[in-house]
């Protein structure tokens, strides 16, 4: 297995005038975490996932230590086996030396908005494993197939010291794309049952793939899934010879010499990377190992086309953006509130338009950020 990557930073080092001092207990659980205690880790997702006051400060002290591991996510529809998969995976990758964290969202209970759990159950004999750590973490109404907090978790265990960092989704339809932004490498499964060829050629989930995996591929139809899949993947690489149906048994794609399971050209070729379609059943233990290779070949691929630095500077440009847009929601709604109990709690006053409403308490919310 292929070691984790130098770190490589994402932004210039600026002059940090917000810093805050962290209270004597974060601190003392920041020195528990740089010391390799897994229950330390444990408390800074939970403080995390939570939002504790001040978890951005403790996220801001850990943050150095971002930018080692391999992120890898999975996603896919309900059913497809995602959990089995990364079950599988974990262990390749322990057996290989690599120490693994994995990240599972689960659907939030609609009673205690936790998660489900189901993700959990069913890599239950992985949790005692040495070297592997499993957070469940709820969806939380988030509709991109990740909670948001999970790339924050993902951080946490990236600078804890893990190799490689296993992202699993909720289940998700075509548009619910977020884990593209937060991993260095995007599996897509399907299920033989995903075959309806309309659905295969739909954008979204097929444009964000870097490998395509047919789980549960001892069923019927996973052939059939797998040429679909390949067929659109040549129309839209302008390839239509290989998308050309096969005369008197010829494969056409054999004879372009583009083998879709075959090793990808070298970066310094200039090609482009082409999401091979692999067909595997994780529950049988059956194709996880040509599915390691192919996910090394895409991490070496993004190393030496130069790609690598390029996708996760502009992924953590996006997801400073996502923390600026949950740092203004939160001054809005402190801003709202005060509003509303203080002027708009009377039945028989009259309001304004929406707009001049939203105008003052804009003018508020700029106020209360100078004098923060």
């Amino acid at each position: 297995m292929l070691a984790g990557p130098e770190r490589q930073p994402q932004f210039r080092r600026m002059d940090d005038t917000t810093a805050r001092l962290l209270t004597p207990s974060v601190q003392k659980l920041v020195d528990r975490f740089l010391a390799g205690e897994p229950q330390a880790l444990a408390r800074c997702i939970t403080r995390v996932e939570n939002q504790v006051a001040g978890f951005e400060d403790l996220l801001h002290e850990l943050h150095e230590g971002v930018g080692r591991a391999r992120r890898i996510g999975l996603t896919g529809p309900p059913g497809a086996g995602k959990s089995t998969l990364t079950a599988a995976l974990a262990r390749l990758f322990r057996e290989g030396g690599e120490t693994v964290g994995i990240v599972a969202v689960d659907p939030s209970s609609p009673f205690t908005g936790g998660a489900l759990l189901g993700d959990r159950v069913r890599m239950d004999d992985l949790a005692t494993e040495p070297g592997i750590f499993i957070r469940s973490m709820a969806s939380r109404g988030s509709r991109g197939g990740l909670a948001t907090t999970t790339r924050e978790a993902a951080d946490l265990m990236d600078a804890f010291g893990f190799n490689v960092i296993l992202l699993e989704t909720v289940g998700v339809g075509q548009s619910e794309l977020e884990v593209a932004t937060n991993a260095d490498t995007t599996v897509v499964v399907f299920v033989p049952e995903s075959g309806d060829g309309i659905q295969a050629m739909k954008a979204g989930l097929m444009e964000v793939a870097d490998v395509f995996v047919i789980n549960k591929a001892d069923r019927p139809g996973a052939d059939r899934l797998k040429k679909e899949i390949e067929v659109v993947q040549a129309l839209r690489s302008g390839n239509p010879i290989i998308a050309a149906p096969a005369h008197h048994g010829v494969d056409l794609s054999a004879i372009a010499g583009q083998e879709t399971n075959a090793e990808p050209v070298p970066a310094s070729d200039g090609a482009r990377w082409e999401p091979p379609v692999l067909k595997c059943a994780a529950s049988l233990g059956e194709g996880i190992e040509e599915l390691a290779v192919q996910l090394e070949c895409h991490f070496e691929w993004l190393r030496l086309s130069g790609s690598l630095a390029g996708r996760r500077h502009r992924d953590a440009l996006q997801h400073a953006h996502r923390v600026l847009e949950r740092s203004v929601q939160r001054r809005a709604l402190a801003v709202w509130q005060e509003w509303v109990v203080a002027e708009g709690a009377e039945p028989d006053a009259e309001l304004e338009s929406p707009y001049a409403i939203a105008r003052l308490l804009a003018s508020r919310l700029s106020g209360s950020a100078d004098s923060q």
